[in-house]
C-alpha cells in the first residue's frame, strides 16, 4: 500500500472535520487551515503525477475490503492535480471575498469536503465508491449554492440543481446495477477486463451489456454536464457565491467528460451511445453559444458559455476523441474559473467607466460602421481564409500522427477547427485597420501557434492516457456508415460555404441588406425565442405546477390532508 496516494483525498476531508470540531468560531484559523490543506493536496498530487510519468504503472490501492478502493491511473492523477489546483485558487480567493459573509468557517469546511469528495470520485476503482462520491457531490453543491440563506433565489436554484442531479443519478445507478449483475464484481478494472475479453457475452433484451451501460452512463453525463434539455439549472446557479461558480469547473459541471473517460473501455464496444453523445453535444454547443450572446448579466453569460463548452466536450467524446475531451476539460476549467473569479472586477470596472472605448472592433460590431476604409482585397482574404486553416491543420496532424487522417472523428474535428479558424479570419477581413496586412499577419500567426500547440499537446496527451490500440477502438466505435458520413459532411460544407458567400459578396451586391430586410421578422422571432431561453424553463415550471396541483387533488381525494 502506498500511504502517499491514500492520504491525498483525506487531507481536505481532515481539514473540514477540524474546522467543524475546533475552528468553527475562528475565521482566520479556519481559512488558514483550509488553504494549507488544499496546498498540501495539490503538491502531493503533483508529486504522484511526476512519479507516474517517470516510472509508474497503473495500480489499485484498497482502503476497505468491499469498497473504498483508489485507482491510480493516468486519468486519476491528472484529475487530482487539476481539481486540487483549481480548489487552491478558489480557497485563496475566498479568504478575502467571503470575509463578511455569515458562516465563514463553515463555507471553508464545505469547500474542503467538496474537494475531498471530487478527489474520491475521480479516483474510485469500484462502483460503490464512485456512486457514493457522485451522489455526495450533488448534495454538497446544494449546500454551497445555498450558503447565503438570506437570498431566497439561491436556495430555490440550489434545489433546482439538486433535483436535476438526482434525476441524472438514476441512469448511473442502473448502469452500476447492470454491470454488477452481469459480471459479478464491483471493481472497475475487473469489469473492464471481462468486457474486453468477451464484449458480446452478456445480453439484455437483444442488446449487449456494454451497449445498455454506455447509453445509461451517457445520460448521467448529460445531466451533470448541463446538456440540452437538462441545462436549465446551470445559468441560475450564478446566484450562488462566486467562488462556488469557479469551483464548479473543478470536476462538477465538467464531470461528464470524466465519466466518459472513466468508462472508455465500455464505449469501445458501443457506437450507439457515442452517436447520441455527438448529436446531443452538438445541439448543446449551438444552443449554449446562442443563449450566451443575448445575456445582459456577465455571470449568466459565463454560465451559458460553460454550457456551450460542455456541449463541445461531449461532442468530442461522441467523435471518439476521449483524450481531447480531458484536455478540453482541464483547459476550459482553469480558463473559466479564472473568468468567474475576475467577474466582480469586470463588473466594478464597468460601473466606474460606463463608456466603451471606440476601438475598431467595438465600432464595427456595435455601431455597424467602419472606422477607416482600409481592408484587404476580398480575393486575397478569401484565399487566406479558406486555404490557411486547412493547410495548417492538415500539416500539423500529418507531421504528428499521419494515421489519424483515416479516422472519421478526427476529420470532423478538423472540419470544425477549419470553420472556426475561417470565422476568425472573416472577422479580421470585415474589420478595418491602418495596416490590414499587419492585422491579418498577427491573426494568422496566433492561429498557427494555437493549432500547433493543440496538435502536439493533444497527441502526446492521448498517448499518456490511452494506448494506441485503445484510441483506435474508440475512433472505430464512433464511426458511422461511409455514405451517411459523406452526406453529413456535404451538408455542413454547403451550409458553411453559403455563409461565406454572403460574407464576401454581401457588401458588393447588397445581398446582406436585402436579406436583412426580408427576414427582419424572423430575426426578431429568433431573438424573442432565445430571450425566453427557448421556453424550456417555462415548460418545466408549468409541469411543476401541474404536478403540484395533481398532488393536492390526490391528497384531497384520498383524505390525506
Amino acid at each position: 500500500m502506498d500511504p502517499l496516494a491514500i492520504i491525498v483525498p483525506f487531507v481536505p476531508a481532515l481539514a473540514a472535520l477540524l474546522i467543524f470540531a475546533v475552528l468553527r468560531h475562528s475565521k482566520p484559523g479556519a481559512a488558514r487551515l483550509s488553504v494549507l490543506a488544499t496546498l498540501v493536496t495539490f503538491l502531493l498530487s503533483l508529486i504522484l503525477l511526476g512519479n507516474y510519468v517517470a516510472v509508474g504503472l497503473p495500480r489499485v490501492e484498497y482502503i476497505g475490503q468491499i469498497w473504498g478502493s483508489i485507482w491510480l491511473d493516468p486519468l486519476t492523477l491528472i484529475m487530482w492535480a487539476f481539481v486540487s489546483g483549481i480548489s487552491l485558487l478558489v480557497h485563496m480567493y475566498s479568504v478575502r471575498y467571503m470575509i463578511e459573509e455569515p458562516n465563514y468557517p463553515r463555507f471553508f469546511a464545505m469547500l474542503d469536503l467538496m474537494t475531498a469528495t471530487i478527489l474520491f470520485m475521480v479516483s474510485a476503482a469500484d462502483l460503490i465508491t464512485l456512486l457514493v462520491a457522485w451522489f455526495l457531490v450533488g448534495v454538497l453543491l446544494y449546500f454551497l449554492l445555498g450558503h447565503d440563506t438570506d437570498r431566497p433565489a439561491s436556495g430555490r436554484y440550489a434545489f433546482w440543481t439538486q433535483i436535476t442531479y438526482r434525476v441524472g443519478d438514476l441512469p448511473l445507478w442502473l448502469a452500476a446495477f447492470i454491470l454488477y449483475k452481469s459480471y459479478h464484481s464491483l471493481a472497475l478494472p475487473v469489469i473492464f477486463a471481462q468486457i474486453a475479453a468477451a464484449p458480446n457475452a452478456v445480453q439484455i433484451w437483444g442488446m449487449t451489456v456494454p451497449a445498455w451501460t454506455g447509453i445509461l452512463v451517457a445520460l448521467a453525463a448529460f445531466a451533470r454536464s448541463a446538456q440540452f434539455l437538462l441545462h436549465g439549472w446551470l445559468p441560475y446557479t450564478m446566484d450562488g457565491p462566486t467562488p462556488v461558480s469557479a469551483l464548479m469547473h473543478a470536476g462538477i459541471v465538467n464531470a461528464g467528460g470524466f465519466l466518459f473517460n472513466r468508462f472508455a473501455p465500455i464505449f469501445e464496444y458501443t457506437g450507439l451511445a457515442l452517436h447520441i453523445a455527438f448529436v446531443v453535444g452538438l445541439i448543446t454547443a449551438v444552443v449554449g453559444s446562442a443563449l450566451m450572446l443575448i445575456q445582459n448579466d456577465v455571470k449568466r453569460s459565463l454560465g451559458y458559455s460553460t454550457m456551450g463548452q460542455m456541449g463541445f466536450m461531449v461532442m468530442e467524446c461522441g467523435l471518439g476523441a476521449f483524450p481531447l475531451a480531458v484536455f478540453h476539460l482541464i483547459a476550459h476549467g482553469f480558463f473559466k474559473a479564472s473568468l468567474f473569479l475576475g467577474a466582480g472586477n469586470a463588473i466594478g470596472d464597468a460601473r466606474a467607466n460606463d463608456g466603451v472605448p471606440p476601438d475598431p472592433i467595438y465600432v464595427y460590431i456595435v455601431e455597424r460602421r467602419p472606422t477607416k476604409p482600409l481592408r484587404l482585397p476580398w480575393l486575397t482574404a478569401a484565399a487566406l481564409t479558406i486555404l490557411v486553416p486547412v493547410l495548417v491543420l492538415s500539416l500539423s496532424h500529418f507531421f504528428v500522427a499521419t494515421h489519424l487522417f483515416f479516422e472519421q472523428g478526427v476529420i470532423v474535428l478538423l472540419f470544425f477547427a477549419w470553420v472556426t479558424g475561417a470565422q476568425a479570419l472573416f472577422a479580421a477581413h470585415k474589420m478595418t485597420h491602418t495596416n490590414p496586412w499587419q492585422l491579418m499577419g498577427g491573426i494568422l500567426g496566433s492561429f498557427v501557434l494555437v493549432v500547433i500547440g493543440y496538435t502536439l499537446i493533444s497527441h502526446y496527451f492521448a498517448r499518456f492516457l490511452y494506448s494506441h490500440e485503445a484510441s483506435l477502438r474508440l475512433y472505430a466505435s464512433a464511426s458511422i456508415g461511409i455514405l451517411s458520413y459523406e452526406v453529413l459532411m456535404i451538408i455542413l460544407a454547403l451550409l458553411f460555404v453559403g455563409g461565406w458567400v454572403l460574407t464576401f459578396f454581401g457588401d458588393a451586391q447588397n445581398l446582406g441588406e436585402r436579406i436583412s430586410q426580408r427576414w427582419q421578422g424572423g430575426y426578431l422571432a429568433i431573438y424573442a425565442l432565445l430571450s425566453r431561453e427557448l421556453y424550456i424553463n417555462d415548460l418545466y415550471v408549468r409541469v411543476t405546477q401541474l404536478l403540484l396541483s395533481a398532488s393536492r387533488r390526490l391528497n384531497v381525494w384520498l383524505r390525506w390532508s
